[in-house]
């Protein structure tokens, strides 16, 4: 017998001698990033390992041993574990049908698809690099619910459960942080977003004030930038258009020991376009670095800026617009902005159980233009008038968050605190303008006369917190709260007489929003969610301190009810993700017409919204790729009133019921790298004004893209409106007559890039 066990344990002492440790990294095959938490395991054992904050992992494995990887949201990889040694970095693929994807916005942190109780859409980096956009409305309205309108040239406005309009309901955010101070809204804002510098989009449909604070009542968007690569990486990207449009990219990123590095930008000029005075020009840069000085401690640096500038064009009278006459009769109405945002944030984990982030922030943004809506007609005469004008702010901010994990029913607290102050000003000064014959406005003249100039320090504070646990088995109850308050300190520098002549003075808004919210798990890639939600929007500068006094206005709330649900294909083929809300609005601020003609801002309007929205991707065979979103939706008055004129349980005024995209993609197998796709866009009819007396009749348009990858070089071309469908991007009807916004003609986008890979 004790032979017997001296023999095993030889036996044993052999084997041992032949194992080897092995040693790998992993990361992202889109973006080249480090992937953290990465399960690897031997085949054959039960022993594994998992990755490190740098994507690296140790194994003991024998010869012959294979290894598996795997992690949520990708492809899981088989290979020889002698094969791991000889690969400088094993690359995972993103599953472009995975339902349990990884998501940070829902909670600030980072959790799986199918545990938030909310509507929440992800653009992914394959999405981004496949479809080669030039304006962001070409990615974001592939998102079920989200219909973003291009004005031409990176202008925009947004309609998610909401119609299409003007009004600071979106909150628009960069890793996290908004992108323009609370108060100071403006329906470009995404100008100031850095295409070439994403990684991927997070959309949150519904009110998300209760995390976000302010502004995110029909939704949230988050533009995370790329991280570091692991490896040394570098692309360079050359597009064009049979429009005039041009532009550059250039990506450079790589990890050095405990330093990562991303740098992204573009620059991109249009010239001599379908319309008349349509050029534009905007140059974007972003940098960053990564500080990794353990597993527990990283530090993180960003800058982003941007310089943009563009005529400003405006709509077609219904004549204009369906003779396709693409005349524009402003001839030197102009948009610039200036926006330049830097933060830096300290990420530490003390424990397996508790962890906290630290970031500080600063923005700088001036939005100077000669707006054409402000151009006025003088009666009888070839002259108008018309304004020039600037809209700046700094800001000074912080916010602390920190996130604690108990070993109970999985429960896990998530509290933060947050201020920010932002010293904003806004000037305007009256312009004579002449007319020609034709009716083209040809020239202005800048006089000593000031419309508006003030100052308001807008100070916004805030503290917020959210318990998750599991009661049960399979069930995930949420409860949130926040508490903000928003501080505007007015000085007006005009005389009463003044166009804007209002006192000087103090304001203050305060809002709780509470959200609760739980999700259930069938089992099988199966589940529902549910969440009851409030959003607010408190008043914009600009509706508070133009006129001759300030209105007495509060915060306008919107009340939230959902219910959702999602199914797993077998053989994880795809996914359907549903969703169903009914949204109220109350104390939402119109302009309201006196009795002496003039307009005051009010609290009177009330809205109700519900609707259906839907995401299906399916694969149903390896090389073809179907995906179909859209919503279905009734938005309503429920009071609006202006003057005598009374538009309750009307339909609101741009509010389409079904917008659908829906999109198929072949890669086939015996052509390694090429792709071909097809897009079509749907958007229905709708009433181009409150009492429901002109529709417009939406649009159908097709887009088709193809491309091939080749050891690193990269070609495509994109056709966008492949049918040159006329169609308005927004109508609206007023008392001056229709108002029609062009959409792109047929549009052919060509381009080449070539990517660097290092090792």
């Amino acid at each position: 017998m004790r032979q017997c066990c001296l023999l095993i344990i030889a036996c044993m002492t052999v084997l041992c001698s032949y194992a080897q440790q092995i040693h790998g990294r992993v990361a992202d095959a889109q973006t080249r990033e480090a992937l953290p938490g990465v399960s690897v395991r031997l085949c054959h054992a039960p022993n594994g390992s998992t990755t490190n904050s740098a994507g690296k992992f140790d194994l003991s494995a024998t010869p012959g041993d294979s290894i598996e990887l795997s992690y949520m949201g990708y492809i899981g990889l088989k290979m020889p574990a002698g094969e791991v040694s000889a690969k400088s970095v094993i690359y995972l693929q993103p599953s472009s049908t995975n339902l349990n994807e990884i998501i940070i916005s829902s909670a600030r942190d980072q959790q799986p698809r199918t545990s938030a109780p909310v509507a929440i859409s992800t653009v992914s980096s394959q999405q981004l690099n496949e479809a080669k956009p030039t304006t962001l409305d070409q990615v974001l309205n592939k998102v079920s619910g989200v219909y973003m309108v291009d004005l031409g040239n990176e202008q925009h406005t947004m309609a998610i459960r909401q119609p299409i309009g003007y009004k600071s309901l979106f909150l628009y955010l960069e890793d996290g942080i908004p992108i323009r101070t609370i108060g100071d809204f403006n329906h470009n804002a995404l100008i100031e977003i850095n295409m070439a510098a994403l990684r991927n989009i997070e959309v949150i449909r519904g009110p998300a004030s209760s995390l976000y604070g302010s502004e995110a009542v029909g939704g949230a968007i988050n533009f995370i930038t790329s991280a570091p690569a692991l490896v040394p990486t570098a692309k360079v990207q050359l597009e064009g258009s049979n429009w005039g449009y041009r532009r550059a990219d250039v990506n450079i990123s790589g990890t050095s020991g405990k330093v990562g590095y991303v740098f992204g930008g573009y620059y991109a000029n249009q010239h001599n376009g379908y319309m008349d005075h349509s050029d534009f020009h905007k140059l974007a840069l972003t940098g960053k670095i990564v500080y990794q000085l353990n597993d527990r401690n990283k530090w993180t640096n960003a800058i982003s800026y941007v310089d943009y500038q563009t005529d400003q064009i405006g709509g077609l009278d219904s004549a204009h617009f369906y003779a396709r006459d693409y005349k524009n009769f402003q001839t030197f109405t102009y948009r610039k902005v200036n926006s330049l945002r830097i933060r830096s944030t300290w990420d530490h984990t003390w424990n397996k159980s508790n962890y906290t982030s630290f970031t500080a922030f600063f923005r700088n943004n001036t939005i100077g233009q000669n707006p054409f809506y402000a151009i006025k007609d003088i009666r009888g005469t070839l002259n108008a008038n018309g304004q020039i004008n600037s809209d700046g702010f700094n800001s000074y901010g912080i916010i602390i968050q920190h996130k604690k994990q108990f070993n109970w029913k999985q429960a896990a607290l998530i509290a933060g605190v947050s201020a920010d102050y932002s010293p904003a000003s806004f000037w305007a000064d009256y312009i004579n303008i002449t007319k020609d014959a034709d009716g083209y406005y040809r020239s202005f003249v800048r006089t000593d006369s000031a419309l508006t100039n003030y100052n308001v320090g807008l100070f916004n504070s805030a503290a917020y917190t959210q318990f998750e646990f599991v009661p049960v088995e399979r069930l995930k109850v949420l409860a949130a709260v926040r508490y903000d308050r928003m501080d505007y300190n007015f000085t007006n520098h005009l005389t009463p007489s003044a166009y804007t002549g209002a006192p000087s003075e103090r304001n203050n808004f305060n809002a709780l929003t509470p959200k609760v919210g739980l999700t259930y798990d069938l089992m099988n890639n199966r589940g529902l969610y549910a969440n009851y939600s409030v959003g607010f929007a408190p008043p914009n500068i600009s509706e508070l301190y133009t006129g001759v006094k300030v209105p007495v206005l509060k915060p306008a709330t919107y009340y939230n009810y959902e219910v959702g649900g999602w199914l797993g294909f077998a053989d994880s083929k795809g996914y359907i993700d549903v969703s169903a809300y009914y949204m109220k609005g109350s104390n939402e601020i119109i302009s309201v017409r006196n009795a002496d003609g003039s307009y005051e801002n009010r609290n009177t309007g009330a809205t109700s919204h519900k609707g259906i929205e839907w995401n299906v991707k399916y694969t149903p065979i390896r090389s073809l790729f179907v995906r179909t979103s859209g919503t279905y939706a009734i938005h309503l008055f429920k009071a609006y009133a202006d003057g005598t004129k009374v538009y309750t349980d009307n339909q609101m005024s741009g509010a389409p019921r079904w917008i659908t995209n829906t999109e198929i993609t072949w890669k086939p197998q015996l052509i390694k790298g090429f792709r071909i796709g097809a897009e079509w866009q749907h958007l229905g009819n709708y009433f181009m004004d409150p009492a429901n007396t002109l529709k417009y009749g939406g649009y159908d348009l097709f887009n088709a893209r193809i491309g091939y990858e080749w050891k690193g070089f990269e070609t495509w071309i994109n056709a966008m409106n492949l049918g040159d469908k006329l169609y308005a991007t927004t109508a609206e009807k007023s008392a001056y007559g229709a108002t029609y916004r062009v959409g792109p003609r047929q549009t052919f986008n060509f381009g080449i890039a070539y990517t660097f890979t290092g090792k």
